[in-house]
Order: C-alpha cells, then sequence, then structure tokens
C-alpha cells in the first residue's frame, strides 16, 4: 500500500512539474508579433495604425491609454520611436535603436482623445485625434 501512494505522489509531481514546463515553453514559443503585443499595454487593442514599415498599436484600458510602434520585420536594430498625447496634455515619448518595437508608452485618458505617432525605419505615421 506505501509503494502505491508514492507512486501516485511521484506522478502527481512529475505532473506539475511537466504542466509548469509546458506553460513556460509556449511562452518562448509564442510568435513575436503576438508576444510584442501583449509585453506593456494594458487593457484592449483599439486601434491599429499601420504604415510601410511597421504600424503602432494603441490600447485602451478604462483610464489609461498607452502605444507601442511594432516593425514589420524583426530582428534588425533600427530606429524607432512613438509618442501618445492626451488632449490637453503633454506628449510622452520613446525612441532609440530597437529590434521588434519601440514603447510602450502610457497616459492617462479618462474620456479624453489621443493623438498618436510612430516611426520605424524610414517609414512613419500620425493618427490625429482619435478614441474621442
Amino acid at each position: 500500500m506505501q509503494g502505491r501512494r508514492r507512486r501516485g505522489r511521484r506522478a502527481a509531481v512529475l505532473g506539475v512539474f511537466a504542466a509548469a514546463l509546458w506553460l513556460c515553453a509556449g511562452g518562448l514559443l509564442t510568435p513575436p508579433a503576438a508576444r510584442a503585443a501583449t509585453e506593456g499595454c494594458a487593457g484592449r487593442l483599439a486601434r491599429t495604425v499601420p504604415f510601410g514599415t511597421g504600424e503602432v498599436r494603441v490600447y485602451k484600458s478604462r483610464n489609461q491609454a498607452c502605444a507601442m510602434a511594432v516593425a514589420r520585420d524583426f530582428g534588425e536594430r533600427r530606429r524607432m520611436a512613438v509618442s501618445i498625447q492626451p488632449r490637453g496634455g503633454a506628449p510622452v515619448r520613446e525612441a532609440g535603436g530597437f529590434t521588434r518595437y519601440a514603447g510602450p508608452v502610457t497616459v492617462g485618458a479618462i474620456s479624453r482623445c489621443v493623438y498618436v505617432k510612430g516611426s520605424v525605419g524610414a517609414g512613419s505615421v500620425d493618427s490625429g485625434w482619435i478614441l474621442c
């Protein structure tokens, strides 16, 4: 009887370990575009503004708006920038040499429009006032 209990306990521990390993590997095997979309910005994807070399993704939660500039082709380090400005407020920016995305940049935007700009390499876009 003791042997069966030990085997059952050992099987349970191995099952939990295997499940944890599976969850970790799933995060590593997620496509880069899907990972980029979820790293940093809270809320739901409210708007995508495409341009030649990438896109700007705008997320909205109950009290914040967040933006990221995501490159169409990953891997090569290049100049990227993203900024978001709530109506009546100051813009928040991030710029530099990145391989996948610039940002996230977040502002308080309870019932306010936001203005988003983004660039990847030579391509750029600005949204005008959105999420009004």
